[in-house]
């Protein structure tokens, strides 16, 4: 009964089928191989609200500029930023000069997305120093890696977001053909349910508690094999598992480092688009849904 609940609860969740945010192709592996003369990259020295402007459309249905900065500890981080301009409050109706961090994302070294640090909607003023492998705004006896300035001068404002230290910064003005996903072929789901419509890339959702990236591979034994990406820490973890008899039914396990999570699931097959079910680690039972991940 307590699965029929939960697996009811899935079904009234589950949106439309899930779109590859484009930001995300830009993990640890393709920003180490980040060239600062390769065509689209620029090294600055100072990223100005005009260059910003200039380089806000990179990447699709986003205003903001794609920044790649290497660390004074030598780790890679992405970020989308905007130039901005905040009233402070209600009673001063001035306006001052913001860098606003829409998003980011420190990777930890030799890894594909394993996440030191990341965060977004990060407001710097003028003279904040912000630390790309803490997440956090710091001192000025800690070095950062970033710095924002905006002062006001007699004929021009001096506003820029710069490098600290070894940091570096670079802009990317056009997309990386790395971070490009190859256009898939549009999944279609015969008349005849087949288990190999498993296979495939899905947005999973556990219990509302967790969420990550789930990547299934089904031979012609129903034998699964594939890995899951955490969303929380972007570590990579084995999947195994089979196909059930009912041919729509798959059970598979990720093995995480101190225990393992079993999960049982339905494919929809009317479309093969979503699937939901119940997963269970350590004697605990939640349900879950998943979604296909299909490119714009």
């Amino acid at each position: 009964m307590c699965r029929r609940v939960l697996l009811a609860a899935a079904l009234l969740c589950l949106p439309s089928v899930a779109r590859a945010d484009a930001f995300d192709p830009y993990i640890n592996t393709v920003l180490e191989k980040l060239k600062p003369d390769a065509d689209g990259v620029k090294e600055l020295k100072q990223l100005t609200p005009e260059t910003i402007l200039e380089n806000n459309r990179v990447l699709p249905d986003s205003t903001s500029a794609l920044v790649v900065v290497q660390t004074n500890e030598g780790r890679m981080c992405k970020l989308l930023v905007q130039a901005a301009r905040k009233r402070l409050n209600d009673e001063d109706k001035s306006l001052v000069n913001i860098l606003l961090i829409e998003k980011y994302v420190t990777y930890k070294t030799a890894t594909e997305r394993a996440v030191q640090a990341s965060g977004q909607n990060v407001m710097l003023f003028d003279g904040f120093q912000f630390s790309l492998d803490l997440g956090q705004v710091v001192p000025a006896n800690l070095t950062p890696d970033i710095r924002f300035v905006a002062k006001e001068g007699k004929d021009k404002d001096e506003i820029h977001l710069e490098p600290v230290g070894k940091a570096k910064l670079f802009l990317l003005t056009k997309p990386l053909p790395e971070a490009t996903p190859k256009k898939s072929t549009k999944f279609v789901i015969g008349e005849v349910f087949e288990p190999k419509y498993f296979t495939g890339k899905f947005k999973l959702y556990d219990d509302g508690r967790r969420s990550g990236t789930l990547t299934l591979e089904v031979d012609n034994e129903g034998a699964v094999t594939g890995h899951y990406f955490s969303d929380k820490d972007g570590e990579r973890y084995k999947v195994v598992g089979k196909t059930g008899t009912i041919k729509h039914s798959i059970q598979f396990t990720v093995k995480l480092p101190r225990t393992e999570q079993t999960f049982q699931g339905w494919l929809f097959t009317g479309t093969g688009l979503a699937m939901t079910g119940w997963s269970k680690m350590q004697d605990r039972e939640a349900g879950f849904y998943a979604l296909r991940v299909e490119d714009e």
